[in-house]
């Protein structure tokens, strides 16, 4: 019979069938052996077959998101499949997020073909608001929906609410951004663990352990643990470009066809930096995903 996969914890999965039944099983033997090079064969929102306790196939995938594993034995990790959207959590403040994280994120997400909506938690805490609203002014400019949230005062809540209904909603950012504290907001019911932020180095504790399917708001979130690096896997060095909007907008007028923006002669994405019309972070982190590309990094 016919599934959807709404809990992982790396061995065991979760399988919900017919009439909301939900079904404990385990890959059968022979899955594993597929050529499947990732840390997990199978990821939340995977549509599989299950026969007793065996899950024997999965179904072909809409999307997913997919990220370079820290385990050296295994090519990568996916983080979630079948996915309306993500609500990629950031935070300016107690946490910072990176914005090589962020722009990371967003190349992987356009690659992969799933929106991204951003949510710009903790607000409140933020004294500075001119850099709250530059931030969203920036990524709202590249054609990202950008939506500044405080759970707190609840700025921002009821939107994300609306926005949640009839999808399957991928709930991703860094440790301590506020994705815990946010499905408590929406359905206190669940009563998601949530932890502190790490006054000494200022990251976030991992509070979610396993990724899982909750049904919220007349739709579906999928909650994972958070991610700390985000290395990007299956792409070239002449690709990556195209998942920056303003960057392969610029290049159209490069010289070289192939060019990649570094050192290259007449090259129109260069003095668009130089102009100020391309964001000096948003190249630095072109350059860092190139800069892993070349030398295998992983981050």
């Amino acid at each position: 019979m016919d599934g959807l996969v709404i809990k992982s914890t790396g061995s065991r999965y979760w399988v919900e069938v017919a009439d909301g039944e939900v079904i404990e099983a385990r890959i059968k033997g022979r899955f594993r052996l597929q050529g499947i090079r990732t840390t997990n064969p199978l990821a939340v929102g995977d549509k599989v077959t299950v026969e007793g306790e065996q899950i024997v196939a999965i179904k072909e995938r809409a999307n997913y998101i997919i990220r370079k594993a820290s385990n050296l034995s295994k090519e990568s990790h996916i983080l979630a499949a079948n996915i309306d959207q993500v609500l990629l959590f950031v935070t300016l403040s107690q946490p910072q997020t990176p914005n090589e994280f962020v722009d990371r994120f967003l190349v992987t997400a356009m690659a992969y073909a799933v929106p991204v909506v951003m949510v710009v938690n903790k607000i409140d805490l933020l004294e500075d608001l001119a850099y709250l609203q530059a931030y969203c002014y920036l990524y709202r400019s590249l054609g990202y929906q950008v939506i500044a949230t405080s759970l707190q005062t609840g700025e921002g809540v009821e939107e994300l609410k609306q926005m949640m209904k009839g999808k399957v909603s991928l709930l991703a950012g860094n440790s301590g951004v506020g994705k815990s504290s946010f499905i408590n907001a929406v359905d206190a019911s669940l009563q998601v663990k949530t932890g502190d932020v790490s006054k000494a180095h200022q990251t976030g504790m991992h509070t979610t352990t396993n990724a899982e399917m909750y049904q919220v708001a007349g739709g579906r979130i999928i909650d994972i643990p958070g991610i700390k690096g985000f290395g990007i896997i299956d792409m070239e060095a002449h690709e990556i470009g195209h998942y920056f909007p303003e960057i392969f907008r610029f290049s159209k007028d490069c010289r070289f066809s192939d060019c990649l923006h570094q050192n290259e002669p007449d090259c129109a994405v260069r003095k668009a930096l130089l102009l100020h019309q391309i964001s000096e972070s948003r190249y630095q982190s072109y350059l860092s995903i190139l800069d892993d590309i070349s030398s295998g990094k992983y981050r």
